[in-house]
């Protein structure tokens, strides 16, 4: 084998490896003498055929399996002479073959980039803590018995109101011909949720029992029905009962509906239930403070094969979401508002920027992990396992098979646990600090803080 290296700039590499004409019929003639040993050729006893008919049937299959052994192997010896630890999986080209002649190919790498980990010890860190005072609590025992509310029939004749439910008969047509799933009986129809077509609800607020009304809506263009979409329907709508929506009682009783024996232990639970959502929240705080700092401590050329990758995998899902989001009729599906104003290549730039600080932080912190021993256990996997066959109810055995034969699905339940283990080894040296803050402050967006103190301080220049 000879290698010629024929470019070193950065983390870019590129090799020509050239394989002797004699060593890869070598390697084909010791195949084949495999092969003679168990295949059945018609005429001659088992382990006799002769090389040229087992060639002729043969050498096709065998000199792509022979061809394809021989680039794997000899790559892999060329970068490990060479101590190279490629990013991504080589770009291999075969530039010049014919049988009897030598195989010559070329090989295109990126290498993994040299990282010197910082000091950790001189990291400073702030972890945000939210007490949870008794208002807090009160207020989430309110909204619980909002979730629970139920309705109950209006005992003196009114018209309805915003609020309200009305149960009602209706019929829906175009142009006078009824249309698919345009009907419905004994509906409720609680008024001012927005449960149907823009402009329905409200033609109803101030109707009474017994009352039929014509209901004219237009539905909206980007409706989800090609026939129905922009057009003009009218329903016609019976009201037969309206309901009133009347607030739970916050007692042992309701707690007890909770599964809980009594309203202490409800309020025990639900207090529970905060801590560990308040905790998940500081947490998540605490660690992009950490990332933050060591990405701005750390710099070294990324193989941009890699951000490249990752990049793909953002864009793919940003166009998803623009994709479900058309489809939508849910008017409160704004998921890309941020970068409704931007243009495809101003979006484009900002999500570059966040595939390389993933790979960035994500080079950084397999370094640290691995050279400090930081292990993911048997154990950890499979209670990742366990949790994630959980969110699937009744699924679990098919969730579990999933996983364990695909050992990519594998390695995705692995690393999250991986980059947690490597946070709290480098949290273990760094300073950190609590300060206390109100809920709404711990669960504030960190970037829209950051747009709002950026926006104060381009207000500050324009006073100045």
């Amino acid at each position: 084998m000879q290698v010629t290296e024929t470019k070193n700039e950065g983390l870019q590499r590129e090799f020509t490896i050239t394989i002797g004409a004699a060593e890869v019929e070598e390697k084909v003639n010791t195949r084949l003498d495999e092969l003679r040993r168990t295949v059945q050729i018609p005429g001659f006893r088992s382990g006799k055929a002769p090389s040229s008919l087992l060639r002729k049937k043969y050498g096709g299959a065998v000199m792509g399996e022979i061809l394809e052994a021989a680039v794997s192997d000899t790559s892999q010896e060329a970068m490990s002479e060479r101590s190279l630890r490629p990013a991504m999986q080589p770009k291999i080209e075969i530039t010049s073959f014919e049988e009897g002649k030598d195989l010559e190919y070329t090989m295109a790498i990126e290498i993994m980039p040299e990282i010197t980990p910082m000091d950790f010890s001189t990291l400073e860190v702030e972890r945000l803590v939210a007490k949870i005072g008794d208002d807090e609590l009160e207020e989430a025992l309110k909204k619980l018995g909002e979730q629970y509310r139920k309705s109950e029939p209006v005992k003196r004749k009114r018209k309805s109101r915003k609020g309200d439910v009305i149960v009602i008969d209706f019929k829906g047509s175009v142009d006078g011909v009824e249309f698919e799933g345009g009907a419905g009986e004994d509906h409720h129809l609680h008024l001012g949720e927005g449960q149907f077509i823009p402009g329905f609800e409200e033609q109803l607020i101030g109707a009474k029992v017994g009352e039929k009304i014509a209901v004219t809506v237009t539905f909206p263009e980007e409706y989800g029905s090609a026939e129905l979409a922009g057009k003009e329907a009218v329903f016609d709508v019976d009201v037969k009962e309206t309901r009133e929506m009347v607030d739970t009682v916050i007692d042992d009783e309701f707690a007890k509906t909770m599964g809980q024996e009594d309203l202490e232990s409800l309020r025990t639970a639900i207090r529970g239930r905060m801590e560990t959502e308040y905790g998940g929240f500081s947490r998540e705080r605490l660690k992009r403070g950490l990332l933050d700092q060591l990405e701005t401590a750390h710099d070294f050329s990324l193989p941009e094969g890699m951000v490249g990758s990752e990049f793909d995998s953002i864009w793919e899902q940003h166009e998803q979401a623009k994709a479900e989001q058309r489809s939508s009729d849910d008017e409160s599906a704004k998921s890309e508002e941020d970068d409704s104003a931007k243009s495809d290549d101003e979006i484009k730039e900002d999500y570059r920027k966040i595939a390389r600080r993933r790979v960035q932080l994500g080079l950084l912190l397999t370094e640290v992990g691995d050279k400090n021993n930081v292990e993911v256990s048997a154990e950890d996997v499979n209670r990742a396992l366990v949790q994630e066959a959980q969110k699937y109810p009744g699924q679990e055995k098919q969730v579990f098979e999933m996983y364990q034969s695909n050992p990519q699905a594998m390695a995705s339940l692995r690393a999250p646990i991986f980059e947690e283990k490597v946070v709290d080894f480098i949290l273990e040296m760094a300073t950190v600090t609590e300060r206390e803050v109100t809920p709404e402050e711990l669960m504030r967006d960190p970037d829209a803080e950051n747009k709002a103190s950026d926006g104060n301080r381009d207000e500050d220049k324009k006073a100045d």
